[in-house]
């Protein structure tokens, strides 16, 4: 080999050495300590109110902790004041006109579509029902009868007017008809105790009949009840016919009984200071007062309950 084919050979052998060095100190970087990963906050959501279809949050900014069964926070829950409940009775005058002219037939179908949505997110409601403290089979079998029981008052849509109406025998030549007629607004102290169920079997004959209505959810497991707002929000019932407040029963209970634009009152609950003090608010304006110490057992007299008879006279022959 002669000296220049040597040095050629000597330069790239150095070359290769060098390029292997810089690949060698690119790889070796210095080691840096991971530091150890924390436990992670659960982050509690917060329910809002439901009100004319829409979810705003209490204009006082008030809330309050909703304890699971362990005693841990689970929620941060909307504390209604008196003016969210103004604004929800406001929205459901202004819906009730339209909902108590809807057919019979569409009302049911809507009553079909929330016992769907409801069949659909089972788990979720159980599993809401379970972290405030029900069993897992209690839970499952709340949530079970609770979609019977919209599929029941769906069925009943268009069949209570033909249980409850009659023809009248009057001596003249007329007709006499007696129909039913939804009251109008009503204010709901939903059962303290069952969230779901006591909750929908509150709604479901009301809204079967044509009423609309404001419902202060149970005070200590209110979680269901705005979940199922959820629910309503996606299947087609109509903004403000179904309205839903969070907060204490002790500081709303008057303003549901007292207020003038209502036109009925359904309390759920045995104690006696607050079934006097409804029933002297509500005298004001005569609104009926519906009062459930055991909680509604579902059946055709939960709907005429919540109906006015309407008499109609038609003359007839000559």
């Amino acid at each position: 080999m002669d000296k220049k084919n040597q040095k050629r050979t000597t330069r790239n052998a150095k070359q290769k050495t060098a390029s292997k060095k810089a690949v060698s100190t690119k790889i070796k970087r210095p080691a840096v300590d991971t530091p150890v990963e924390k436990a992670r906050l659960q982050v509690n959501k917060t329910y809002k109110l439901y009100i004319n279809g829409k979810f705003p949050r209490t204009e006082s900014a008030r809330y309050y902790n909703i304890l699971g069964a362990d005693g841990s926070m689970i929620a941060n829950m909307c504390r209604a004041s008196r003016k969210d409940f103004r604004e929800a009775v406001l929205a459901a005058r202004k819906a009730q006109l339209s909902w108590s002219n809807a057919s019979a037939y569409l009302r049911g179908q809507i009553l079909y579509r929330i016992a769907e949505m409801l069949e659909g997110r089972a788990d979720q409601f159980a599993a809401e029902l379970c972290a405030t403290g029900a069993s897992k089979s209690a839970a499952a079998k709340e949530v079970t009868a609770a979609i019977d029981c919209l599929v029941y008052y769906a069925g009943w849509t268009d069949k209570y007017q033909q249980i409850f109406s009659s023809v009248n025998p009057v001596a003249s030549s007329h007709f006499n008809f007696s129909i039913l007629e939804p009251m109008g607004v009503i204010s709901v102290l939903c059962a303290p105790k069952s969230s779901l169920l006591g909750f929908i079997s509150d709604v479901a004959p009301l809204i079967a009949g044509g009423n609309t209505l404001v419902a202060l959810a149970s005070e200590s497991a209110p979680l269901s009840a705005i979940s199922l707002a959820e629910v309503l929000h996606s299947s087609d019932v109509p903004a403000g016919v179904v309205n839903i407040l969070t907060g204490y029963r002790a500081e709303l209970v008057e303003q549901f009984a007292s207020h003038m634009d209502v036109n009925a009152v359904v309390y759920n609950g045995d104690d006696t200071e607050e079934i006097k003090l409804i029933e002297e608010q509500a005298a004001a304006n005569i609104k009926r007062v519906i009062i459930r110490r055991q909680g509604a057992k579902p059946g055709p007299y939960q709907i005429s309950q919540a109906q006015e008879v309407k008499t109609t006279w038609h003359p007839i022959g000559n």
